[in-house]
């Protein structure tokens, strides 16, 4: 068959094999000539539909354990030539070449099998050089548009500009996110890995168009891991309008925190990225109500999320209390969606599966002008058994307890932060202030004493006696700070002369 015969020509060489001998059929009836090879050729024939094999094709055997099937000239010089320049016609007749028209392909899971095998060179090298003569040549790599390539055939004899200009973004967005796993990989395996590798490629695919971003005139868009997913996929949710940005941001951190304070049942309301609520309790209702009164004013409008099933007792306590934007649990017994929903009609109601525990090797990223941070992702590293008590006095059971739940939630507290805790409650959180002395006051104003006794946590430590004292003040019984000032002396003489218990993690947890 000559360079300027009219037949068109599909090649088809596909790992997923979703549609595929639908929309071969639909070609071949359209009049098309169908080239494959594998897998997909066994498939298309298998259906009765007439395909030419690649080695057939090109006249060369498949070799090296089919590592070299459509690595030819007469593929590649099919699929590369520019129409429109006589040279590249000259070239396709002296080496008897026919134009390939349409190239379908999809590329190996490797996220999902990584290995050396699963590293393809002739199915990205086909993909590529169909998206780069996109000016004549269709890409299709999702078996989600061959339906809507076969009507437009059908309708107009060939693909529009824009139909083939879109392909070819979303060929080159395949191979892009297949190489960014591919270097992934290897990172991953490098007998020598570093915290935080030479480059970061990320291939991010939209899962979700939100209402809006942080303000209604910016857009907004959730975001995911080509091939990946996360408990966001499968949140479902019962009633409410869409959510927008900070709703997804503000649920995210405290369907984590809910769910960083163990198994028993536990209650974070989220304002503003920031706990204003924090409790634990024998029952979810407790939990609740104990949360909801830490600081009742900041809680309306805010996120509730729980680490367990809503009951009926816990409705009851939240239809009691303040307007949330979002309430976000594990499930809700029966009836109580629909009871919760009836009272308050603006709440958005979500399910949603127990988050994974970040890794500590994963990486968190940040924009800035011109870049990005990257650090490796938020962790506790120390355990209580690891603390030192650097007091004369030595803390009890209990004041110890206290401690390590303060400690918990002042982890996912912006800086400076202080946390007043007693008995399973943040009864006082001070955030985002720009010096600890203030965030110790905001601490200790809204516990109002309800936490004398307790715990008070700092996210970092004491440069000065003043947030000793503070704490003293408010009534704590112990503190626990990462340590490490040159004022440390200074301050363990002040707890000391208050009569504290205080305990270094040898860890600090800024959070911004």
């Amino acid at each position: 068959m000559s360079a300027a015969s009219t037949t068109r020509r599909a090649l088809l060489s596909v790992y997923d094999k979703t549609g595929v001998v639908e929309f071969a059929q639909g070609l071949h009836d359209l009049g098309w000539e169908l080239i494959s090879s594998g897998g997909t050729a066994q498939a298309i024939s298998g259906a009765g539909i007439p395909v030419v094999d690649v080695a057939d094709y090109t006249g060369s055997p498949i070799m090296l354990s089919h590592r070299v099937v459509t690595l030819h000239p007469r593929i590649h010089g099919g699929i590369l030539a520019n129409r429109d320049d006589p040279e590249h016609h000259a070239d396709l007749e002296a080496n008897d070449i026919d134009p390939i028209d349409l190239v379908v392909g999809n590329l190996y899971p490797f996220r999902s099998e990584p290995g050396i095998e699963m590293i393809d060179i002739g199915g990205p090298t086909m993909v590529r050089g169909a998206a780069k003569n996109h000016a004549h040549v269709g890409i299709a790599v999702d078996p989600a548009d061959y339906e809507g390539i076969l009507e437009e055939l059908r309708l107009n004899g060939w693909l529009s500009d824009a139909t083939r200009r879109r392909l070819a973004r979303a060929a080159f967005a395949h191979t892009a996110a297949y190489d960014a796993a591919i270097v992934e990989w290897l990172d991953a395996t490098d007998d020598t890995p570093t915290a935080l590798p030479p480059t970061v490629h990320l291939a991010l695919e939209r899962a979700d168009v939100l209402r809006y971003g942080e303000n209604p005139h910016q857009a907004g868009a959730r975001y995911r891991r080509v091939g990946e997913s996360s408990m966001w996929d499968t949140v479902e949710q019962h009633s409410g309008v869409a959510l927008s940005y900070l709703n997804l941001f503000d649920a995210d951190a405290a369907w984590r925190l809910a769910h960083d304070l163990g198994t028993e049942p536990a209650v974070a309301i989220i304002k503003h990225a920031n706990p204003c609520g924090v409790a634990v309790a024998d029952t979810l209702a407790a939990a609740y109500q104990q949360a909801f009164e830490c600081d009742s004013r900041s809680a309306f409008g805010g996120i509730v999320a729980t680490n367990q099933i809503i009951d009926l007792a816990t409705v009851e306590a939240m239809e009691a209390a303040a307007q949330a934007d979002v309430v976000i649990a594990p499930g809700y017994a029966d009836g109580v969606a629909e009871r919760l929903i009836a009272k308050r009609k603006n709440t958005r109601l979500l399910t949603a599966t127990a988050p994974g525990a970040l890794a500590s090797e994963s990486i968190e990223l940040r924009q800035i002008q011109g870049g990005f941070l990257i650090q490796q992702a938020h962790h506790f590293r120390s355990t209580v058994a690891e603390w030192e008590v650097v007091t004369e006095r030595k803390p009890t059971a209990a004041e110890l307890a206290d401690a390590a739940f303060a400690w918990r939630v002042c982890g996912h507290v912006n800086s400076n932060a202080i946390v007043l805790a007693k008995d399973g409650v943040a009864w006082g959180i001070g955030a985002g202030q720009q010096n600890r002395v203030e965030s110790g006051e905001i601490a200790a104003a809204k516990a109002a004493g309800r936490a004398t006794g307790g715990a008070c946590a700092s996210d970092a430590f004491y440069p000065f006696p003043d947030g000793i004292h503070a704490a003293a003040d408010a009534g704590a019984a112990i503190i626990v700070q990462p340590g490490g000032s040159v004022g440390d002396n200074e301050t363990i003489a002040a707890a000391d002369e208050r009569g504290l218990a205080m305990v270094f993690t040898g860890e600090r947890h800024f959070l911004h």
